[in-house]
């Protein structure tokens, strides 16, 4: 590489966040990747300075016109800035929930499906638009290219074994005796004294679908509805919802969707269901296996009937290809996108940019390994490596020691996390890296932590029969009073086995259930750390106490909020159709709080400065009590970093997990289950991940954990190994066993457990 200081990114005096003025030179068209524990500054360099500066700059070459519909970021906290590129950020953000954003959609593949369909299809249908659902010349003309229709859970309107002088109508307002139950039960043409499931077939008709019509009942004359659209009228009318609080959970508890009764879900009509090429309908090929329909193109490819779609065959199945390069091929392509995972979102982004003609560009990955098995681990920095040979300069955050094998290039942060962090700790090659002392060099060819002994179970969940989604009616006994790893490939069957299983068996024996996910936290955007753990109420108390003051003073959303930002810390200001702009509250300067609030002091803090205080700083200041309890939890899991009033909306999935699971330890015995926890840990932040889970084991609880993590199987007492593949090439289980028996096994898993563990192992 040319020592030209064009070829390097230069940066200079970085604040963003935690960062502490920090200068650090990143080589052009290379691989770099950012190492640090969790909290140590690498998404304030990577992500909040060089591509937050990177797609500000570039939004100021557009005309003041366009710029006035875009956000408007603001310059990060750095002194200088040099030779940046035009960044493009692939992260974990999930894609949008719009039932009509699929798959197929996300990737541009289905433009080119419909192109097959529309000059091989046959009959002959029409251009490709004639084939979309978003078109009208394509969609289902029910479901409006939904593929769902909104429908009405009939048990939770009426109960059959009763008539309807018994009480049969289920719905409020609906009882014996009221005006509207009195429009049915004394209608001539139903008989009240009948129990509805014995109701002849035209009766239940008219009870529960007639549209409206003109009747007599008690001498008047009226207009009859019939149940399921007078329920639909009352409480699922979008113009008109419920006002009263047991009407809209009502509302909310009968409100369903089913598949199009027309399409069957499909979303096309008629005529572009119909079309087929080689026996096969569009609707049929976008719900296969992406890895079967690679091979089914790759064969139309290579076929005469090909012939007048070659080029676009040859780019469906180049596109295919990538989708089963970056480790998707088990998914279809009309999956929604609202439903994939973090990482899975990551990579059907990955693939629009493999086959981009431009070079010289930017390209910042958050982890893009997350829920890979380490066999795919693999073939993602193959992928990072074929970006970067076009051209293009690689930035990467990541905590794999498979990726950080492969970069030209590391910059490590530390030495700690939160006011801890924030310095770069070493640059260099990863040789460098193994000899420099930092904590990410230290465990890097760290030995595994292996189990001296194995637990003996107490007892075991039986599963029986499991066939949730691409199971094969799996039977198997997970052992309970140990920890139990379930491990396979992305979309072997993992989840389903757990989650769609687990709750079915007997708990008797076992304590509790408490599922522990990556799910999004129910919460406002107030919420944060202290308030979601409880925390802060216990706080707010003590800073009563010790002023004489109330409780309510130390609330951000009661009497101690600023007026002015109404306890928020920002304004926001709604620009109508364009996108909001939320500024810094300059009367509180973002603390939340009235000055006359921030008087009051506890332990020399005041209330906005204990909640700028993260979690480990906390710890020492908050010693006993429930608050001490409660800080302890989140440093268990890894958490010491985060601020306590940090807006749980910023939290990663695996952040989510592990103050929720901070939340439920201590709860008394019983089964955990937690999916993925070292999701986003450094290789130290997993050691205190593996002590955390032993601790729970110990005082008497179950741990069953989904993971990829080669030193969380090492540590386990018990591996159930799924797979041999994805999809429909998954869902049996491989292996049962020990540790050491899975690296003697063969399976996927117990290839690349072997070679963590050593030799030793195998031998």
């Amino acid at each position: 590489m040319s020592s030209d200081s064009h070829d390097q990114i230069r940066v200079r005096g970085a604040r963003v966040n935690n960062l502490r003025g920090i200068d650090v030179d990143i080589p052009k068209q290379r691989l770099t990747v950012f190492t640090g524990v969790s909290g140590s500054g690498k998404s304030s360099l990577v992500f909040g300075t060089i591509a937050a500066e990177s797609q500000r700059l570039i939004n100021e070459t557009y005309p003041a016109f366009v710029q006035s519909f875009m956000a408007s970021p603001a310059r990060p906290d750095v002194d200088s800035l040099e030779n940046l590129s035009a960044a493009i950020v692939v992260d974990q953000e999930r894609m949008g929930a719009n039932s009509r954003s699929t798959v197929g959609t996300a990737t541009d593949v289905n433009n080119l499906m419909r192109l097959v369909w529309s000059r091989l299809g046959t009959p002959e249908v029409g251009p490709s638009f004639h084939f979309s659902f978003n078109t009208p010349q394509g969609m289902c003309p029910t479901c409006e290219g939904n593929g769902r229709v909104s429908a009405v859970d009939e048990t939770l309107i009426v109960d059959r074994g009763l008539s309807l002088d018994e009480g049969a109508i289920l719905v409020p307002g609906m009882g014996v005796g009221t005006w509207y139950w009195k429009g049915y039960a004394r209608n001539p043409t139903l008989d009240p004294t009948i129990k509805l499931k014995d109701l002849p077939d035209e009766q239940w008709r008219f009870l529960m679908h007639q549209e409206p019509t003109k009747v007599r009942s008690d001498g008047i004359n009226i207009t009859y509805l019939g149940l399921i659209p007078r329920v639909r009228q009352m409480f699922l009318n979008p113009e008109k919802a419920p006002g009263q609080k047991h009407a809209r959970e009502f509302a909310e508890r009968i409100g369903t969707f089913s598949p199009c009764p027309e399409c069957g879900g499909t979303r096309l009509n008629a005529a572009a269901r119909a079309a087929t090429v080689r026996d096969v309908t569009l609707p049929e090929a976008l719900g296969w296996q992406i890895s079967d329909l690679a091979g089914w193109v790759e064969v139309l490819r290579d076929s005469p009937d090909g012939d007048r779609a070659r080029p676009v065959l040859t780019s469906l199945a180049d596109l295919l290809g990538s989708l089963r390069e970056v480790g998707l091929g088990y998914l279809s392509l009309d999956r929604e996108s609202g439903t994939l995972s973090g990482g899975e979102a990551q990579r059907v982004k990955m693939v629009r940019h493999l086959g981009s003609a431009l070079t010289d560009l930017t390209y910042v990955f958050d982890e893009p390994t997350v829920g890979l098995h380490p066999h795919d681990i693999d073939k993602m920095a193959d992928l990072l490596a074929r970006l970067r040979d076009k051209g293009n300069t690689v930035l990467v955050v990541e905590h794999k020691p498979q990726v950080i094998a492969r970069a030209d290039h590391i910059v490590d942060l530390g030495p700690g996390a939160g006011t801890n962090g924030g310095e770069i700790t070493y640059t260099g090659d990863v040789a460098g890296l193994r000899a420099s002392g930092t904590l990410t060099g230290n465990h890097f060819d760290a030995e595994p932590a292996r189990r001296e002994s194995l637990r003996t179970p107490s007892a075991v969940l039986q599963i029986r029969g499991a066939s949730t989604h691409n199971l094969h009616d799996v039977d198997v006994d997970l052992p309970l009073g140990v920890l139990t790893v379930i491990t396979g490939v992305a979309g072997s069957g993992k989840s389903s086995l757990i989650h769609g299983s687990i709750a079915d068996g007997s708990m008797a024996q076992a304590g509790e259930l408490r599922v522990v996910d990556q799910s999004a936290i129910r919460g406002s955007i107030r919420s944060n750390p202290a308030t979601y753990t409880g925390l802060l109420d216990p706080i707010r108390a003590a800073f009563a106490k010790a002023n004489r003051v109330k409780p309510a003073l130390f609330s951000a959303n009661s009497e101690g909020a600023c007026p002015n930002c109404k306890g928020l810390g920002v304004v926001y200001t709604d620009l109508g159709m364009m996108a909001g702009i939320a500024n810094t509250c300059e009367v509180c300067e973002g603390r939340r709080f009235t000055e006359d609030v921030l008087r009051y002091r506890l332990h020399g803090l005041n209330i906005a400065e204990v909640l700028a205080l993260p979690v480990a700083d906390a710890a020492s200041v908050f010693t006993t009590g429930n608050p001490g309890k409660i800080l302890q939890r989140l440093q268990a899991v890894g958490l010491g970093y985060l601020r306590l009033g940090q807006p749980l909306s910023t939290l990663s999935g695996g952040e989510r997990q592990r103050i929720k699971l901070a939340i439920r330890m201590g709860e008394g015995a019983g089964v955990y289950v937690l999916d993925e926890p070292t999701t986003g840990l450094h290789m130290a932040d997993i050691e205190a991940m593996l002590a955390m889970l032993d601790r729970l084991v110990d005082e008497g609880n179950s741990v069953i954990v989904i993971e990829h993590s080669l030193p969380v199987m090492a540590h386990a007492d018990w591996i159930v190994d799924l797979g041999p593949g994805a999809g429909h090439d998954g869902g049996r289980v491989v292996f049962e066993g020990t540790p050491s028996d899975l690296a003697r096994s063969g399976t996927l898993t117990g290839q690349h457990l072997a070679t963590y563990l050593g030799a030793a192992a195998t031998a």
